[in-house]
């Protein structure tokens, strides 16, 4: 059975809102979840590096996401994170070595009825498991998967757009 690694960091995919507090907080990981509602054919592991909103995602945390994929035999590797600083996130973690590494989120938490958490997911396990896709460091939002470093995120239109 296929490998796939799974590396957490919050983001929307993960909030959840507390009533006592009435705000959205950052909760658990969702995308074990996902990935066994769907069946997935693939052995996931996942480590959870941390629960944050990616505006508060500091360079040590993206120290430690990178320095955990220097360390793992795994060669594909999901990432999940908040959109608003996916992109810089990604392009800090660059190519590494034969490894296909994505990075997907959502536009409304998972726990939303109209959520793109599991569309999102889906398209990067695509992405990560397909014998087409190269080494090399991807975003996988809005029903395409970008090269790291030919996409933005447009928040006029609320989704990912390439640059190129």
């Amino acid at each position: 059975m296929k490998k796939l690694l799974v590396l957490t960091t919050g983001g929307t995919l993960d909030k959840v809102y507390f009533d006592a507090l009435s705000e959205f907080q950052v909760g658990a990981p969702v995308a074990p979840t996902v990935l066994a509602e769907m069946n997935v054919a693939l052995d996931v592991e996942t480590v959870e590096i941390c629960r944050k909103d990616s505006l508060e995602l500091t360079d040590e945390d993206r120290a430690q996401l990178k320095a955990q994929i220097e360390a793992t035999q795994a060669q594909r590797i999901l990432i999940t994170h908040g959109t608003d600083t996916m992109v810089n996130s990604a392009n800090y973690i660059g190519e590494q070595g034969n490894k296909v590494i994505v990075f997907t989120g959502a536009m409304q938490p998972a726990a939303f009825k109209n959520t793109d958490a599991v569309f999102n997911i889906g398209t990067a396990v695509g992405a990560l498991m397909s014998p087409n896709t190269p080494p090399g460091c991807y975003i996988a939002m809005s029903g395409q998967v970008y090269p790291a470093n030919q996409v933005k995120k447009n928040y006029d239109s609320k989704r990912f757009e390439g640059t190129e």
